[in-house]
Parts: C-alpha cells; structure tokens; sequence
C-alpha cells in the first residue's frame, strides 16, 4: 500500500482546509516546492497535488507553481483540480504531471472520462469526494446527485482502474479514515481506490491495510503530517510492511 502525501495549492501557496471550507484555511508553506522535496526526503514514492483555486474556477490556475514543483522533484506526481476537458488532461500530462484526477467532470460528463482512460490509459485518475455518502461537486460547494458508489462503477464501467474517495465530513479533521467505505467502494466498482479524508495516525493506516486485498491500494496524508501527529516515514514503513 503506497502512502501519498499531499500539497494544496491556493494563491500559489501550500494550504490546507478543514472539510473543504475555503473560509477555515491553514496555510503551511508559501514555497510548496519545498514541502514536495521535505516529503520526498522522508521517503515518499509520489505526491498528490490539489489546486483548490483551479477546482474552483473550472481549470487550472496553479500551473507555475505546479510547474516549479515537478522541476525540483525525482518523484511521480497526480494533480486535481479543475481539470475538466481533454486540453487539460493534455496539457498537464504535457508539463510532466504523471497522472491526472478528474472530478466533477466524472459526474457531469461520464463520454469525457471514457475518452480520456481511452487516450491515456491508467494516467487518467477519478476523484470522488462524497459527504454522507453523496458525491459533492465544483470544490466541494455543489451535491453532485448521485452515490460513491454508483458512480464508482460507472467509472470502473467506462475504464476507469484507480478511483481516489474522500470523506469530506472527515478532511482535515484528524477524526480516522473511513476504511469500511474505501474496501465497499473497491469491491463493488472493482477499482482500486486510494484513500482520502481524516487520517490522523499509524492506525489509520493499520485499518486500510486490512483491505489491501480488496482493492484498497494507498491512502493520502495531509494535516496529520503537517501538524506532526503522523511521522511520514514511518507511516511509509508500515504500509510497506508484509504483515
């Protein structure tokens, strides 16, 4: 199970929110690059990158500080965040980004999602942020009518093989991760699914290992990491752990 630590980016600085409230932000570094390289050397394998202003407007806007992060790290990188068309998929695979997340393009335009996993194969990455069960669109502010996971098999059905579920009533709360809904989500879809929402330690990461088997393959760390309630390395060491 790979752990991935997350950058996000707001008026080019690294942020965070709590349960995606713009109006309740922390901000943690206002040279993210040097936050890619700080987890990088603690052992990171990839990095996951969220530009809360280009979710917000509808396509990216964070592109130079993207940019800048991707030239000073050795390691693979996935970005959301307003990534809505094939020019942006296009043009973000084209700057370097290994993989891109789709969002509320998912929900609204499910042909797009199938040409890109089409074109792009396993670079194309689906993000479902759900609250209560219900998926939450356009930076969280919007319901997107539908359920994780009826809309995780529609995308598992039009291509889709790594599906990112965030529990938006647990983000940036340290309140635990909803392991249970992950291991639902990859066994119904048949999708791999990574994580997202409310890790606050080491036994989060104990409780998604039980489903690794089931499809559950990484989970991202944010606070707990930047507030030093989690220590990344050992995280890293313990998911790679063959128990």
């Amino acid at each position: 199970m790979i752990i991935l630590p997350a950058i996000d980016l707001r008026d080019g600085k690294c942020v965070r929110l709590f349960q995606g409230d713009f109006n309740q932000e922390t901000v943690f570094s206002e040279q993210p690059e040097e936050m890619a390289l700080k987890w990088q050397s603690q052992g990171a394998e990839y990095l996951h990158l969220v530009d809360l202003d280009g979710a917000r407007a509808g396509s990216p806007q964070n592109i130079f500080t993207i940019k800048h992060i991707l030239d000073e790290v050795q390691i693979p990188v996935e970005l959301g965040g307003g990534i809505r068309t094939m020019q942006n998929i296009e043009d973000m695979l084209e700057v370097g980004v290994a993989r891109v997340i789709l969002g509320s393009v998912a929900v609204r335009d499910p042909e797009l999602v199938r040409e890109a996993c089409e074109a792009f194969g396993e670079r194309v990455v689906v993000g479902i942020d759900a609250k209560d069960g219900i998926v939450a669109v356009d930076g969280w502010g919007v319901s997107g009518d539908i359920r994780a996971e009826e809309l995780a098999c529609r995308m598992g059905d039009v291509g889709v093989r790594t599906i990112i579920y965030t529990d938006i009533s647990r983000d940036g709360t340290l309140s635990g991760v909803n392991a249970e809904a992950c291991a639902e989500l990859a066994r119904k879809a048949d999708v791999q699914v990574i994580a997202s929402g409310g890790v606050a330690s080491l036994e989060d990461i104990r409780a998604l290992k039980v489903h690794a088997k089931e499809g559950v393959a990484g989970v991202i760390v944010g606070k707990a990491i930047y507030t030093g309630a989690l220590d990344l390395s050992e995280a890293i060491a313990l998911a790679a752990r063959e128990d």
